[in-house]
């Protein structure tokens, strides 16, 4: 018997998107599989049926891999299933699975087990931020959240400025959204005047906008990303 698949499948970046976000081929995909691995059920069985609605939902076999779960999430039992033919997809609450996501280490144990992996096209925040940037798209970093503590924070924003003075590296990095505001005061405080700095705000949907500048001028610029999706750039 040949092994099952792992199928990656991304997800929206949020509501009304879904012309956007889906190809014919990770439809399905999607209306293929009947067992997946989320993050959350309800919101997970709501992208499922927008990708495909003819998806019978009482055959579909959810895995709960979310923060309060994850502890006691069987990998066994998965690689099992995929060991016995079954194809598997993996969702991610929003964006790309395994990319800036604990779903990286599903990833490793299946590679460990010699099983296909296939990841589907889809929409990247960090990919897409970068694109619409301006900034350096062959020397990059993704640094995911910043640290909460004060100083070990400033730290890390200076040590980014400096490999985007030395080494041209674009410094890509995130926000809890209620943070935003106050990340975007102390990026503007801490960073020099010629440092450019990207923001991208709402990515694919209907009120994206992305703005690039020198901190120069964003000292002079007025804008509010409480609560809002935000990709951080700089270079």
């Amino acid at each position: 018997m040949s092994y099952g698949k792992l199928y990656l499948i991304p997800v929206p970046l949020g509501e009304g998107v879904r012309d956007a976000s889906f190809t014919p081929h990770t439809i399905e995909i999607i209306s293929n599989l009947q067992e997946f691995i989320v993050e959350n059920e309800k919101t997970a069985r709501k992208f499922i049926k927008l990708a495909d609605p003819k998806v019978i939902q009482e055959q579909l076999i959810l895995y709960n891999y979310g923060k309060h779960a994850r502890d006691k999430f069987d990998i066994n039992n998965l690689i099992k299933r995929l060991k016995n033919g079954v194809d598997i997809g993996l969702m991610s609450e929003a964006g790309c699975p395994a990319v800036a996501d604990p779903g990286s280490n599903i990833v490793r144990e299946v590679h460990k087990n010699g099983i296909k992996i296939v990841p589907l096209v889809g929409p990247s925040s960090i990919l897409l931020a970068l694109m619409a940037s301006g900034f350096n798209g062959q020397g990059f970093a993704f640094e995911g959240y910043l640290p909460i503590g004060k100083e070990e924070r400033v730290r890390k924003i200076k040590s980014m400025e400096l490999r985007v003075s030395k080494e041209k590296q674009t410094q890509i990095f995130m926000e809890t959204p209620f943070r935003n505001n106050q990340l975007l005061s102390e990026l503007i405080r801490i960073c020099k005047p010629q440092t450019q700095l990207s923001v991208a705000m709402n990515l694919t949907l209907e009120n994206e906008q992305i703005v690039t500048q020198t901190i120069a001028t964003w000292r002079t610029t007025k804008i509010d990303l409480h609560k809002i999706p935000v990709i951080f750039l700089l270079f």
